[in-house]
């Protein structure tokens, strides 16, 4: 594979990148002689990145120790092998670490996600009405109010959200579910359960709102 210099862009197989990205392409390329010592290289930066955006997502995964540095190895490893899989792909839109760690934080988002449905942690039975009572405090007036604002919203998520929209509200404000964990489990992903979120809550307003339990 052949590179040339455009304007400060490199020319590679017909695609034009940054010097570093254009090295990149060239070495993890098939057919290159650098193959080998490029991947470990790398996997030397993969890794860093799966370390972060682990250590980022431990208090609400709950994994910490050996099992988190473990989730980090298998992401970086997997990443690795997607990247050079898809090394023809990348079109140089942006830089190619930029490219690289998007495959990191897609591996380290399955992980965990399927890291809480083997181990979940949270507990699915809760009891709503203690937790209504232990938010706005033990004097009766309170009480009776935090009840009745429950009702309210238990009727709100029954007659104004879809079945889609019921699933993924009890399960995330309900349930507590990680949303990576409900995405990986539904087959989908955290922009999407972020979309069904803000839809089911804005519907649990407006009925709210309608039926004066708020303003």
């Amino acid at each position: 594979m052949t590179t040339s210099k455009i304007s400060e862009r490199f020319l590679v197989g017909g695609r034009r990148f940054d010097p570093e990205s254009a090295a990149w392409v060239q070495e993890l390329s098939p057919g290159s002689t650098n193959f080998e010592n490029a991947c470990r290289r790398l996997y030397t930066m993969l890794i860093r990145m799966a370390r972060r955006e682990t250590a980022r997502r431990s208090p609400a995964s709950r994994i910490s120790g050996p099992e988190l540095e473990d989730l980090a190895h298998q992401a970086a490893a997997d990443a690795l092998i997607r990247i050079t899989r898809k090394i023809g792909e990348f079109r140089g839109d942006a830089q190619f670490k930029t490219w690289a760690f998007k495959f990191v934080i897609l591996e380290v988002s399955t992980k965990v996600g399927r890291h809480f449905w083997r181990d979940p942690c949270v507990s699915l039975d809760k009891d709503d009405e203690n937790r209504a009572r232990a938010a706005v405090g033990d004097e009766p007036p309170d009480q009776v109010q935090a009840l009745e604002l429950q009702a309210a919203l238990a009727h709100a998520i029954e007659n104004a959200l879809t079945e889609h929209q019921r699933r993924i509200f009890a399960a995330v404000a309900i349930d507590h579910i990680p949303m990576d964990a409900l995405a990986a489990r539904m087959g989908t992903n955290r922009n999407a359960i972020y979309k069904t979120m803000f839809d089911a809550r804005r519907n649990i307003r407006i009925y709210l709102e309608a039926n004066d339990f708020i303003t």
